[in-house]
């Protein structure tokens, strides 16, 4: 069962701090005909998800997630990848909304299933079109760099990638585990900046803590 803060929809969050249930939810738990912005009182795996924000709290992995630099997920993109998203099932992660902006896409992943209101389960970037995202305004070459060395990472957690990491060039620190990483082009491994250590492989970063 997903761990869950319980909160105001994703779209009324302003800060990060402790969240009651959604004032939404409550209000429309109780219907006994749900619509399409209500939820029903029973809801299967087979039911795609709701499209309204202001229905969904959030996972203690999510709210994690928020913090961390390199993420590049907010509570505003949440919302709109829950109202104007694609969705998409997955076997392994059940349902997901994905938002493509700039060569760019956000997943974000939701369950209504096991919780007692819906909620965003976690969320991450993925790049979609390399060149696109590299000739956008809005992406920093460092930030598409970031979001494929962090995919390439997690897609081949146990295995040590040097081919792929050796391409990437991150001068800004992001996080992985305990550590802040960089790399630069040529290098087939990432460094932490705070203890010095040098990992090709997420699972390495994963299994040792940061000495710093």
């Amino acid at each position: 069962m997903a761990s869950r803060q319980s909160g105001p929809g994703v779209d009324e969050t302003s800060g990060l701090g402790s969240l009651p249930e959604p004032t939404a939810y409550a209000e429309t738990a109780g219907h006994t005909r749900p619509s399409a912005d209500s939820p029903a009182t029973k809801r299967t795996p087979e039911d795609p998800p709701l499209r309204n924000p202001a229905l969904y709290a959030q996972t203690d992995h999510f709210r994690e997630r928020l913090h961390q630099q390199g993420r590049y997920v907010s509570v505003p993109i949440v919302s709109e990848a829950i109202t104007d998203g694609q969705i998409r099932w997955n076997t392994t992660d059940g349902w997901r909304f994905a938002l493509l902006k700039d060569g760019i896409r956000y997943v974000v992943v939701v369950s209504d299933t096991e919780t007692h209101s819906p909620v965003v389960v976690t969320g991450w970037t993925e790049v979609d079109d390399w060149e696109t995202a590299i000739d956008s305004d809005r992406w920093h070459d460092t930030d598409v760099h970031t979001i494929k060395l962090r995919a390439d990472l997690s897609d081949n957690h146990d295995a040590q990638i040097p081919d792929l990491i050796r391409p990437r060039i991150v001068s800004r620190p992001f996080d992985i585990g305990d550590h802040r990483v960089t790399t630069e082009a040529g290098n087939g491994s990432v460094g932490c900046v705070d203890c010095g250590g040098r990992f090709r492989s997420k699972a390495e970063l994963a299994r040792r803590h940061c000495r710093s």
